[in-house]
């Protein structure tokens, strides 16, 4: 099957093809799937109708991917392992999700026709959920088809004005140079602490990936932002709701950001103490870009500038942007539908920082040697 680039991919829980995306001109897709009809219609609105097949994972068989893949890449359903969710791990509803992926890749196995490395992203609660035993589940599945794998845990805020942490499974049956393995700043506690709850024939296959920092990023929220008269602004009254829901310790933040002239924030409202709460940042930051209807209100923008202070509601254009995804990127006219695929995606910049300095050299250098016993 011909594709595009020297790379070839499988793309499962594709969503708005984000990752696609992120490996770039380098890769061509052979294969992608989604459950959600508003996700999978907004792939082939901007990559086409030749590879998105939507419908339950659990729905395909082997004989439905083509070829052998040089990478499948999985971003499963998070919520049952977000620390905004019910934690129900590898057995809930929608994570569970994983397996339907997993029996896939062990048929293609079966059919010799394995993927040469994976990449499964999810929320970084996928290390701790049930106590570590869900991780543990997955790597066990993993080592039982001769993967080796090795975690990093990446939060998009080190290439976009955006906090978003996440864990990066790579794994790969290929053998491994020896410039890829050492330390990275990715190495984070919580991957160590996952990585010290293995048991020792896992530890046995796992690999500590080198992964460099990147420069430091340059850009804020406030520069992603589109134009005061653009957007619609909430009343004076809501406004003024909205910073009574602070305590002072994020009212205080506020004033002394807008003491210093323009001030752009983020703000969520929580549940604290039984009480709801905004809690806004300054740090040029927006907090993590979340589905409108997964467990946390939609994400609002404060402008302070001296005494006055206005508020609005994220637009999708804007989440885009968060995500690294460019304005040519076609999005849903709903402002609903544009932030649910978003917040359900992974940051462009972090999935190309991945595949250039790793998966590329991984799977480029694998091509001219034998694959490790």
């Amino acid at each position: 099957m011909s594709r595009n680039g020297p790379f070839s991919l499988y793309e499962f829980f594709a969503g708005g093809g984000m990752a696609r995306l992120g490996l770039g001109e380098h890769w061509g897709c052979l294969f992608a799937n989604d459950f959600d009809p508003v996700k999978a219609a907004v792939y082939r609105d901007n990559f086409g109708d030749a590879h998105m097949r939507e419908g339950d994972v659990w729905a395909l068989t082997s004989s439905d991917l083509p070829g052998r893949a040089d990478l499948a890449w999985a971003s499963s359903p998070c919520q049952d392992f977000s620390l905004a969710g019910a934690r129900a791990g590898l057995t809930g509803g929608k994570s569970s999700a994983f397996f339907g992926f997993w029996r896939l890749i062990e048929a293609l196995d079966d059919e010799a026709r394995a993927p040469r490395a994976l990449v499964i992203e999810n929320v970084s609660g996928l290390m701790t959920s049930h106590g570590g035993t869900d991780f543990a589940a997955l790597t066990e599945a993993l080592s039982s088809r001769g993967y080796r794998f090795g975690a990093l845990e990446i939060d998009a805020a080190a290439f976009l004005p955006q906090s978003r942490p996440r864990v990066f499974i790579i794994a790969t049956r290929e053998a491994v140079p020896a410039n890829l393995i050492g330390p990275s700043p990715f190495h984070t506690r919580a991957v160590r602490a996952a990585f010290s709850h293995l048991s020792m024939e896992q530890r046995s296959h796992w690999l500590w990936w080198r992964l460099a920092a990147p420069p430091l990023r340059n850009q804020t929220l406030a520069a992603l932002l589109e134009p005061d008269a653009a957007v619609d602004w909430r009343t004076p009254e809501q406004t003024g709701k909205l910073l009574g829901l602070m305590n002072p310790t994020h009212y205080d933040r506020l004033k002394t950001a807008a003491a210093k002239g323009r001030a752009v924030g983020a703000v969520f409202r929580r549940m604290r103490g039984g009480d709801q709460r905004a809690e806004a940042r300054f740090d040029g930051l927006a907090g993590c870009l979340r589905t409108p209807a997964g467990g946390s209100s939609r994400q609002t923008l404060v402008v302070a500038e001296g005494d006055e202070v206005r508020s609005r509601l994220l637009t999708g254009r804007e989440g885009a942007r968060l995500m690294g995804l460019p304005d040519s990127y076609r999005l849903p006219a709903s402002q609903t539908a544009a932030l649910q695929v978003v917040g359900d995606g992974v940051a462009v910049p972090v999935v190309r920082w991945l595949a250039e300095h790793l998966l590329e050299p991984l799977l480029g250098e694998a091509d001219r040697k034998p694959a490790a016993a």
